[in-house]
């Protein structure tokens, strides 16, 4: 036989640095999709897909972080990773009812637009260690740009923004709900960016946006998610969920019930915030398992989940992201939980109170970035004053006497993909 010529030899090792090049930016986005939310599936399939044209294209793009929004230095990347509790789509209309059933989440009326996960990614441009910051949904912090506010829940930066520049919009004579939907959505996303980058002094690079019924779309693709529990749990009334203790597989439907249960949790959302992460580790260890990376088939099932669920931020080019991850073998993925100094009651509603410039410390230790060394205009001081007597939580919410002690938000989670270790969770 022929020797080959030296231009057969070389397309050849192209090939095989090309296929290189692959498997480990499928190792490395398999990782790190335990770092964020369904999102990360994005990153997955985009390797594969974005040759053609047809991923980058599908999906819908938001510019809520703005022209003159500041950028991480350096080559760092940080991620907002939002999961929005609204039981609509995205031009207004109400899920249909097969999947509202499936998602014992009520109408389209119920849940407003919250913004119920939160998730700041920290991507160092060495790549050597990814940091996944989850925010509590009931942080009190200060929001602007909001009539009537000056301080919210951090969840609802995004709701009531929304619901402020729909009544504007109206108001101007604005009656196409499309279009009332996707401009006020716009101004939620928006707010929402702004509150998270005012409390963690931090840039805001990249933000996805996933709904309710995304959580249950990729567990769908997925056939069910493997899950462990350290006791049994019942909530029928708010989230559906019925388990027993130990390790379980569960359907999209009890998928759903698993992330969004707090009713019963002896410390309640951040028992959630917890769920949430051993759900994401979960999903990337069957991702890895199940052969997903190279059946069409299921990357393209989890492709439209993508499509239909996610928003992404203008400018995020998703090839050159995979890219860029595919560079790197083995990056240290971290979880941690922003911390809450205690419970409160403010205007009728249960709330954790935080100290800004803690967490700015918290972030930039993080992170290993530079502290900011303005602090939030926010005043502990005053939140003190202003607040009714704080709260513990209770095996069905917050009550029962007063306590300064700090909630505990548990020690950082190191993933552990590869092994099939699968944290249990309250």
């Amino acid at each position: 036989m022929d020797e080959p010529t030296s231009a057969a030899a070389g397309e050849r090792g192209r090939h095989r640095r090309a296929r290189g090049s692959l498997r480990r930016a499928a190792r490395t986005l398999i990782k790190w999709f335990t770092a964020g939310l369904s999102a990360a599936i994005v990153a997955v399939t985009a390797y594969g897909w974005a040759t053609a044209g047809s991923f980058d294209a599908g999906f819908l793009r938001s510019d809520a972080l703005g022209e003159d929004a500041p950028h991480s230095l350096g080559g760092d990347l940080n991620i907002l990773l939002i999961g929005l509790d609204t039981r609509r789509d995205q031009n207004g209309e109400e899920l249909p009812r097969r999947i509202l059933e499936q998602l014992h989440a009520g109408d389209g009326d119920e849940g407003g637009y919250n913004a119920n996960t939160l998730i700041l990614v920290h991507i160092p441009a060495d790549l050597d260690k990814i940091v996944a910051v989850s925010i509590p949904r009931d942080d009190y912090v200060r929001v602007r740009g909001i009539p009537g506010y000056t301080h919210a829940k951090i969840k609802e930066a995004y709701g009531l923004k929304k619901a402020a520049v729909q009544e504007q919009l109206i108001a101007r004579g604005v009656t196409d709900r499309r279009q009332l939907e996707q401009q006020s959505r716009e101004a939620g996303r928006a707010s929402i960016v702004a509150a998270v980058r005012e409390l963690t002094g931090v840039p805001i690079d990249r933000f996805a946006e996933v709904t309710l019924a995304g959580f249950y779309d990729l567990a769908a693709a997925l056939g069910g998610v493997q899950v462990c529990l350290n006791n049994p749990v019942r909530d029928l009334e708010f989230s559906g969920a019925d388990f027993p203790a130990g390790r379980q597989h569960l359907d999209p439907a009890q998928a759903l019930a698993f992330v969004r249960q707090r009713h019963g949790l002896e410390h309640g959302d951040l028992d959630r915030t917890h769920r949430q992460q051993a759900f994401l580790t979960s999903v990337a260890w069957q991702l890895r398992q199940a052969g997903t990376l190279t059946d069409p088939g299921k990357l393209s099932a989890l492709m439209d989940v993508a499509h239909r669920n996610i928003v992404l931020s203008d400018g995020w080019d998703m090839t050159e992201f995979v890219r860029t991850l595919g560079s790197a073998e083995d990056p240290q993925i971290e979880f941690r939980t922003l911390p809450v100094l205690r419970y409160a009651m403010i205007n009728g509603q249960h709330v954790n109170i935080v100290d800004p410039v803690a967490i700015r410390r918290e972030i930039a230790a993080a992170f290993g970035t530079p502290l900011t060394t303005t602090a939030p205009a926010t005043s502990t001081r005053r939140l003190t004053q202003r607040t009714e007597a704080p709260a513990v939580w209770s095996s069905g919410g917050r009550s029962g006497p007063s306590t300064t002690s700090a909630p505990d938000v548990g020690d950082p989670v190191r993933s552990d993909v590869t092994s099939g270790r699968i944290p249990c969770v309250n």
